[in-house]
């Protein structure tokens, strides 16, 4: 069985955010899954997806100030500065980390570890709300 939908993600600040319940609060058919998988796209080329630690809120602020020193604002080599000094690093960023999961669902639940959670990861100051595509198959 497949099944498909867009949902939206209300607007964040940038960071890193654990979305994971606000996902599956939109996707109530997941129950209906023994087996199989779900995949997500984040439709947006500045911000992405990742999987990590659901429980501490200071290994998001971590992921933050790493990925800010890592690539950073007004180098002095970007071309791409229309829209902002946060663009073309969060664009950058959105590169790295991706722009899809795949998770498995088992018996209508995802099936992550004790300690995982998803991410949305906004690399933009003011980046609005984002779209995403889900995508079930399984039985």
């Amino acid at each position: 069985m497949w099944k498909q939908k867009e949902i939206r993600l209300q607007a964040r600040s940038r960071g890193f955010h654990l979305v994971t319940d606000e996902i599956l609060d939109q996707l109530p058919e997941l129950k209906s899954y023994r087996v199989g998988l779900m995949n997500v796209l984040i439709k947006h080329t500045s911000a992405s997806l990742t999987v990590n630690e659901n429980a501490d809120p200071s290994v998001r602020v971590d992921f933050e100030s790493h990925f800010n020193r890592m690539v950073p604002e007004d180098a002095p080599h970007y071309t791409h500065i229309y829209e902002g000094s946060d663009d073309m690093p969060a664009h950058l960023k959105a590169s790295l980390l991706g722009p899809s999961l795949t998770l498995p669902i088992t018996n209508g639940r995802l099936n992550l570890g004790t300690w995982q959670g998803i991410y949305l990861c906004e690399h933009r100051d003011h980046g609005g709300s984002r779209s995403l595509v889900i995508t079930l198959q399984g039985e």
